[in-house]
């Protein structure tokens, strides 16, 4: 099955293709898209949906995207939907905030959550969610992954995702658990 991967996040697009390794899955600009989609959703699945429709009305081929993020507990669920654009600026800004937002808080506990999305030419569409346990280390531990994977300490894997192999981390990431509930339903 050829796809679109309805992101410009590299790192997605590499999870993907190894979660899907049977799956032809091309980027958004090997499809010729070169646009920019607007998160308007309340819902990491509505997010999912808005993309995943977008690159396919665009380019004609199904397309397979998600939205993921983080939320804490602590935090009432923030940033959640907000993950990426947290501080409004990268990767290590949202760390830091979300770090700075936490000082002193002795409930750390956090989840990992991921809407997937795969919509076709005809009109059809599949969803699926997923999440992953943990909490927020006092500090980053590990340089791999992206994001909030050296700050979130998963249950599964006894260590932090920046700690993690990209193999064992796409054994119980959300987003691995995702992808999984969308091919049982496929």
């Amino acid at each position: 099955m050829k796809v679109v991967a309805a992101t410009s996040n590299e790192h997605k697009l590499k999870e993907f293709r190894e979660i899907f390794p049977d799956w032809e899955i091309v980027s958004e600009r090997e499809a010729g898209f070169s646009g920019e989609v607007e998160e308007t959703g309340e819902t990491f699945l509505e997010n999912a949906l808005i993309k995943a429709r977008a690159v396919c009305k665009a380019t004609g081929l199904a397309a397979l995207a998600d939205d993921s993020g983080i939320a804490v507990d602590a935090l009432g669920g923030a940033p959640g939907v907000y993950s990426a654009r947290y501080s409004g600026g990268d990767d290590a800004a949202n760390r830091a905030l979300l770090l700075h937002n936490l000082y002193g808080v002795a409930d750390r506990r956090a989840h990992f959550a991921c809407a997937v999305a795969l919509v076709f030419p005809d009109g059809r569409e599949v969803s699926a969610e997923g999440r992953t346990e943990g909490e927020i280390l006092p500090s980053e531990r590990g340089g791999n992954g992206f994001g909030y994977d050296s700050l979130f300490y998963s249950y599964d894997l006894k260590k932090s995702f920046g700690e993690a192999t990209d193999a064992q981390k796409n054994s119980v990431s959300h987003r691995a658990r995702a992808l999984a509930a969308l091919e049982q339903k496929l």
